[in-house]
């Protein structure tokens, strides 16, 4: 790899590569030799699907867009949601392909499913789902999460599924006793479409604790919650409910007739195709960002917000803000997750589209977009006195199961765009970096770089020296980012269909895939990170002002 080149502050680099250019001819051949391999992720705003060559390089991609729906207070997507998603974005997918090649979409190499790590999919013997799905964007488990954690000595997260498991037994749902079998979302797709009941360690990891030796449920804490729930007299134990841990490359199973049919309405392609272990988004955007290795660690930031950090050892204490999760192949991680980001964010950039419309001006929304975050970094290192909070939902980091977007300020607070501006770049990573700074300040983590992907980093340069000031750490963007989780699930499947023995999943996301790829890295900068530190200090001080509006705006 060539030695960064630059000011310190941002730099460009390129790896040396000898990775081949394929030409439509070969590309054409590997789509009807089936030497391709399929990631579909279905994300929180958008179903992607991303076809990849053997040289690991996307080929074609297709895509849905769908929202989320609150009903009864439960944040949500139908089943019928999930299922029309998806077969759009393989019809998309299949369309590219045939628009670029000339070739039908009969057979693929391998074929992946990620999606939303966590939330609450449960069902009975017949296969029925018994309550609608539990997203992770619920925060209605914080009495459970609370006893899970006091009673594991582990942090349990309100998104969990086993969170949600217990609230429901808590609550005295009615449902409780008929439930067969609990999945995460990806985990049910991946059923439905092979019949194997199994998910990867990765997304087993949001579910319940697990044994990083073992690489499995912890059997430990499994009979700990079969003890606490004993006095309900269920007609399952939990481990009789679960789906099978598997690590990354290993078989998760074939494509069935049934599942053919069910992802492709057209009937074209063929079963018999093999699958990789489902993983969750946060699996797949450590493969999308070659941050699967010790030391290395990766933030998606979007609708949501979370970093990863592979650790070298455990934390020293039990804190609720860190999850303890795992990378695809089974080391330790832990995790910010935050439900809000750029939400709030895209809002205001969308009015002041609304006002250039207004004022008979066409602006396009990249430009904006670009304008308005390079105008950020204009501003006073603390945002001048400003102050937001950009919580659309709830934020369990900071104690609130219902959020209010707000902005506040002084009379004499500096009040221009530039300020305006970069508060809401900052406040999007304010939860976050309030989980960072636990990790880096107070256990001593250590992290070589911090790989960026996500919405909040396609305008060059601003989104990274942002996140660099909250981790205190370089923040590294590749050109590859923006593929994203769908094109990191991509590369689990490739990597189960063309691994050698004994090679890792570090080594070769390492060697055979990212031995190529450009990207820019940002070295954190001491005055924003001092500025981005008194911000803080006012983000905190200011939580009231944000309860008030919750407990006031119903």
């Amino acid at each position: 790899m060539k030695k960064p080149e630059g000011d310190g502050c941002v730099s460009f680099w390129l790896m040396e590569t000898d990775m081949s250019v394929l030409n439509k001819e070969e590309i054409k051949t590997m789509i009807r030799e089936g030497k391709t391999a399929l990631g579909i992720e279905l994300g929180s705003t958008r179903i992607k699907a991303v076809l990849v060559g053997e040289d690991h390089s996307p080929i074609a991609s297709g895509s849905h867009e769908w929202e989320n729906q609150l009903l009864d207070g439960i944040w949500t997507y139908s089943l019928d949601a999930i299922w029309t998603g998806l077969q759009d974005a393989y019809q998309d997918l299949a369309k590219d392909v045939e628009n670029q090649y000339g070739e039908a979409l009969t057979t693929i190499g391998a074929i992946g499913i990620s999606a939303m790590m966590h939330g609450y999919m449960v069902f009975d013997k017949a296969g029925e789902l018994l309550v609608p799905f539990r997203t992770w964007r619920n925060t209605i488990t914080g009495q459970a999460a609370e006893k899970l954690t006091q009673v594991f000595q582990y942090p349990i997260p309100q998104r969990w599924s086993i969170a949600h498991l217990y609230q429901a037994i808590l609550n005295k749902e009615s449902h409780v006793p008929q439930i067969d079998y609990m999945i995460t979302l990806e985990g049910y797709v991946h059923w439905k479409l092979t019949g194997q009941k199994v998910l990867g360690i990765g997304d087993v990891a949001g579910m319940f604790p697990v044994d990083i030796h073992a690489k499995d449920f912890d059997s430990r804490r499994i009979a700990q919650f079969d003890e606490l729930v004993a006095g309900e007299n269920l007609p399952w134990k939990l481990r009789d409910i679960l789906p099978k841990a598997l690590l990354a490359g290993e078989d998760a199973g074939q494509l069935t007739e049934e599942g053919a049919a069910l992802l492709d309405v057209s009937k074209t392609l063929k079963p018999g195709i093999p699958l990789c272990p489902p993983e969750g988004d946060a699996g797949t955007g450590m493969a999308a960002t070659n941050s699967v290795a010790v030391r290395t660690g990766n933030v998606s930031a979007g609708t949501s917000v979370f970093a990863m950090v592979v650790l070298e050892d455990n934390l020293k204490k039990v804190h609720p803000e860190i999850d303890l999760v795992t990378t695809p192949s089974g080391e330790l991680v832990g995790m910010v997750h935050c439900n809000n980001c750029t939400s709030d964010l895209n809002a205001w950039v969308g009015l002041f589209k609304e006002f250039a419309d207004t004022m008979g001006m066409e602006v396009d929304m990249n430009r904006l977009f670009g304008a308005l975050y390079n105008k950020a970094l204009e501003g006073d290192k603390d945002c001048g006195g400003l102050l937001a909070y950009n919580y659309f939902s709830g934020e369990h980091i900071t104690g609130f199961e219902e959020g209010r977007p707000l902005f506040v300020r002084k009379p004499d607070s500096q009040f221009n765009l530039a300020n305006f501006m970069r508060t809401h770049l900052y406040t999007s990573l304010g939860a976050l970096k309030t989980g960072l700074d636990i990790l880096f300040k107070e256990e001593q983590v250590k992290l070589d770089v911090l790989l960026g992907h996500g919405g909040l980093f396609k305008t060059p340069v601003v989104g990274q020296k942002v996140m660099a000031a909250a981790a205190g750490v370089p923040v590294s963007v590749m050109e590859t980012a923006g593929e994203g989780g769908a094109w990191g699930c991509a590369l689990l499947a490739a990597y189960m269909l063309r691994k050698e023995e004994g090679e890792t999943l570090a080594a070769y996301l390492a060697d055979k895939v990212f031995a190529g790829q450009k990207g820019s890295l940002v070295e954190p900068d001491a005055e924003d990170a001092a500025g981005f530190d008194a911000f803080m200090k006012r983000y905190h001080g200011g939580l009231a002002i944000e309860r008030a509006a919750v407990e006031t705006l119903n």
